[in-house]
């Protein structure tokens, strides 16, 4: 088996947020190991997240091992060694957190029980976690200073409350941090899902295993709705498009089905009462087009 220590030639991505620091990493088909050189220089209080974002992975240490599916995440130990290679023959994607252990609501035993097992991703606080670390992976150019405090409170909250939960304790984030947290989970979806014209209150909460009607609590608290919040997201891409020379030959009709809008008569009547202008003269006044 061909071993590699963790290096900056691989393919990563790496998010500095202060309390926690994300790693997206693409493991090749060989075992990429941190190796005892490298941790001699590790804080010896640090705990490692790895989190397994697409394929199955491997994760080894002290003799241990655990095999993590999509969505799986397992704790190691951040001041020991330890690797990761891909479950299968191809590569594999995983998301890396260092957290300080004295951040973690279990004591040493505890966790030290926790260690290279396989924690599920799938359902409950853990999705909520590894959804969090996914988004927060993916959109890391796009964060700016202020955000670093909240985002690394959010993350804090729900991997305690993940642990927690799989420890079998009493421990438990704060309420208000987990709502934080999932609304920053649910607006990541949104996102993602635009471009389908189904996209609503139902199928966002089926994909966070909560009811519609938390689903609508939770935004009713902040003074809006879901289907605002979709709206006002499809809207901002369209009206981007329209703006754009490259597309100005593209249909109005076919840019509206692509944010998700069902048919052009209800796109114009939601583009018009938005900007209090309807798409085509929108258009043709941002590219300087005649009339």
């Amino acid at each position: 088996m061909v071993k590699k220590v963790f290096r900056a030639d691989l393919p990563l991505s790496v998010l500095d947020l202060g309390s926690m620091d994300v790693t997206e990493l693409t493991c090749p088909p060989s075992e990429v190991r941190r190796t005892p050189r490298l941790t001699r220089h590790a804080h010896p209080r640090l705990c490692s997240v790895v989190f397994a974002q697409y394929g199955g992975v491997r994760v080894t240490q002290v003799g241990r091992e655990a095999v993590l599916g999509a969505r799986d995440f397992a704790l190691c130990d951040g001041s020991r060694p330890f690797g990761v290679r891909p479950a299968g023959r191809g590569r594999a994607t995983v998301v890396r957190a260092h957290v300080p252990r004295a951040m973690l609501p279990l004591s040493a035993p505890e966790i030290d029980r926790l260690l290279v097992t396989r924690l599920s991703g799938q359902e409950g606080t853990g999705a909520l976690f590894t959804r969090f670390l996914s988004g927060v992976a993916a959109d890391c150019d796009s964060y700016r200073p202020a955000d670093v405090a909240r985002l690394s409170a959010v993350g804090l909250d729900l991997l305690a409350a993940a642990l927690a939960h799989h420890a079998d304790t009493d421990a438990q984030a704060p309420d208000e941090s987990v709502r934080r947290g999932l609304l920053l989970s649910v607006e990541a979806f949104v996102r993602e899902h635009l471009h389908d014209p189904d996209l609503s209150a139902r199928t966002v909460a089926a994909a966070h295993h909560i009811s519609v009607s938390y689903l609508h609590r939770l935004f009713r608290a902040r003074g809006t709705t879901v289907a605002a919040l979709i709206r006002r997201h499809r809207l901002e891409g369209a009206r981007r498009d329209l703006t754009d020379p490259r597309l100005r030959e593209v249909p109005v009709h076919q840019i509206a089905a692509r944010w998700g809008f069902k048919g052009h008569a209800a796109f114009t009547r939601t583009f018009r009462t938005a900007y209090d202008i309807v798409p085509s003269h929108y258009r043709r006044r941002a590219l300087g087009l005649p009339a």
